[in-house]
């Protein structure tokens, strides 16, 4: 769909930030670039829609040549979403979700349809359209940026470190819901960052680049497993190769099953008791469907014991992986983000299971310590960051 051929940028001054790079990317795929300062992945990424000109080579979009297309008209078929992806406070939740679309002249019934369909996807009540971003929480706010990106229903978006200036764990979930909004609609996103671990969970395809060329160009499991130099391997890192065996394993694998649940119109009273029988310090609240709504945490209980509410009423949001994810997502949520467990959810967002520590914990002893000496364990330990982690009783987690 997307095609680079030995395309070239000079700037004036004479420095070559693209150098005779030659790609192809194919339609629904979410590519990113990655690279040094200065390594030429931005320019690429902007030369996409002639926000920059390609010095020499061609750039084919559905095998036609980008130079002989009007730029405005091409702008307006390929979707920008630049850092920081901020709302305009003056204006209602509606009005910044059908920016681009009101511009591109489509009918107010037009624009209000499609925010009503991307606000439901992010499980937003319709009422949030007629407010202004300050009447939403932060992370509200983010899952109104990311959907405005989608509003225009154009087939290529491009990304240029749109959560890099986010807490983590609000990136977090802006990556997760961003890369499930891409595979649901089949979007062709180009997305540039310097984060690795943002490039190992978002793409299907990364380029690395360094000095205006290309070094490595192919998916994540294949760079973790044949990094293609010693720039790559330093870039990837020493921790992530090491881990790299382990973590291309799925969470389906080693999921727990039957976590523990509630329905969201049971009482303080009876969470307390299940709680308490079941020795756990946080519920999962889903509905009849066992569709995951949020999570109730004992800190939530406390705080509203003396008022008269549901569970459905103070529970939090909560982070989640989808089936068929790598273990990699998961570690990095419990190890870098302090979660105690992840759940795991179907792509209707169905509650399917439970990744806890002691589950990753278990799975490093299988694949990587099985044939160990464990009378040099302490060395072992020692060297093996996962083996910081704080081990939990699995039946405190599940039925």
């Amino acid at each position: 769909m997307i095609e680079f051929k030995n395309v070239t940028k000079l700037y004036p001054n004479g420095k070559k930030a693209v150098d005779d790079i030659s790609l192809s990317f194919d339609k629904g795929e979410f590519i990113v670039f990655i690279g040094t300062s200065g390594s030429g992945k931005t320019t690429s990424m902007r030369m996409i829609n002639r926000m920059l000109e390609p010095t020499s080579g061609q750039i084919l979009i559905n095998g036609k040549d980008i130079q002989e297309q009007n730029a405005v008209e091409l702008r307006r078929k390929i979707g920008y979403v630049i850092q920081q992806i901020g709302l305009m406070p003056h204006m209602t939740i509606l009005q910044n979700i059908v920016l681009v679309p009101k511009l591109l002249g489509w009918s107010e019934d037009k624009q209000k349809e499609i925010a009503k369909e991307l606000i439901a996807r992010v499980d937003l009540p319709v009422d949030f359209l007629d407010r202004y971003p300050s009447e939403l929480s932060g992370g509200q706010q983010q899952r109104i940026g990311v959907i405005r990106a989608l509003a225009a229903d154009q087939d290529i978006i491009l990304m240029d470190e749109p959560f890099g200036a986010l807490d983590p764990i609000t990136r977090d979930a802006l990556q997760e819901l961003l890369k499930h909004l891409q595979q649901e609609l089949g979007k062709t996103v180009v997305f540039v960052t310097h984060d690795m671990d943002e490039a190992l969970k978002l793409a299907d395809r990364i380029v690395i680049m360094a000095e205006g060329k290309v070094v490595q160009f192919d998916t994540p499991d294949n760079i973790l497993k044949n990094p293609a130099n010693e720039f790559v391997e330093s870039f990837i890192g020493e921790e992530r190769l090491t881990q790299a065996q382990t973590n291309l394993k799925t969470v389906d694998q080693i999921m727990l099953r039957k976590p523990v649940t509630m329905s969201p119109d049971q009482s303080l009273g009876e969470a307390i008791k299940v709680m308490r029988s079941r020795r756990v310090d946080n519920l999962f609240i889903t509905d009849e469907n066992d569709k995951l709504l949020g999570l109730l945490a004992v800190e939530g209980i406390e705080k509203n014991r003396r008022r008269n509410v549901t569970i459905g009423d103070i529970m939090e949001e909560v982070m989640f992986v989808r089936e068929g994810a790598l273990v990699r997502d998961a570690l990095q949520r419990i190890l870098i983000l302090g979660y105690k467990n992840i759940p795991v959810v179907d792509h209707n967002d169905h509650l399917m299971g439970l990744i806890t520590r002691a589950s990753i914990v278990d799975m490093v002893y299988d694949s990587i310590w099985q044939d160990t000496d464990f009378g040099e364990i302490d060395d072992v330990i020692e060297s093996t960051s996962v083996a910081e982690i704080e081990m939990a009783p699995e039946k405190e987690l599940i039925e």
